[in-house]
């Protein structure tokens, strides 16, 4: 089977645009966050490029997943908890019984993620989507004050993050 590499294209960066997102979470499952990542392309006159997003958390992850199906989420949450179990005895239980098993599901699925930018709209899948994933449960004593986590989505640490290939003209101030 032959290996192709197709014409590439050069262009010169013109737009790095960054914003900060919150997202609250109730405890172990995917809150999708791609209607706020197209909200993010608009105003920075997106066309080619790519979209990084960064959490700055170490038991969340950000994922791409189906996005069609509720189902596929409850599975996903239930094979984590398959590959990360809160009983499997493990030595770092200072924050609860959920904190390591969230810090291996989040070295597992990862903490960043970069998606193309093409025409000004993210060049997902038809049933792809965008999530945080929280791996902390929400019943749990903390030393914060809230039992609902704030997760923040950044990048650089200001924000996602937009680096398109055109619009040189367009300059976004960081939120």
């Amino acid at each position: 089977m032959p290996i192709r590499l197709g014409a590439i294209r050069s262009d010169a960066a013109g737009t790095v645009a960054t914003a900060r997102l919150s997202v609250e979470t109730g405890g172990k499952g995917f809150v999708e966050i791609t209607r706020e990542a197209r909200k993010f392309l608009d105003p920075v006159g997106a066309e080619d490029g790519v979209l990084l997003a960064y959490l700055r958390h170490t038991s969340a992850s950000l994922v791409i997943q189906e996005n069609a199906d509720p189902d596929v989420r409850s599975d996903l949450v239930a094979a984590l908890e398959r590959l990360a179990p809160e009983d499997a005895g493990w030595v770092h239980d200072s924050e609860g019984p959920d904190d390591m098993p969230s810090h291996v599901k989040a070295m597992l699925a990862g903490i960043s993620l970069h998606v193309p930018v093409l025409g000004g709209s993210l060049a997902l899948g038809t049933w792809q989507g965008i999530f945080l994933a929280e791996h902390r449960s929400p019943a749990y004593a903390r030393s914060r004050p809230a039992v609902r986590r704030l997760a923040e989505v950044n990048a650089d640490p200001y924000g996602a993050r937009l680096i398109s290939g055109r619009h040189p003209e367009v300059r976004a101030k960081r939120a």
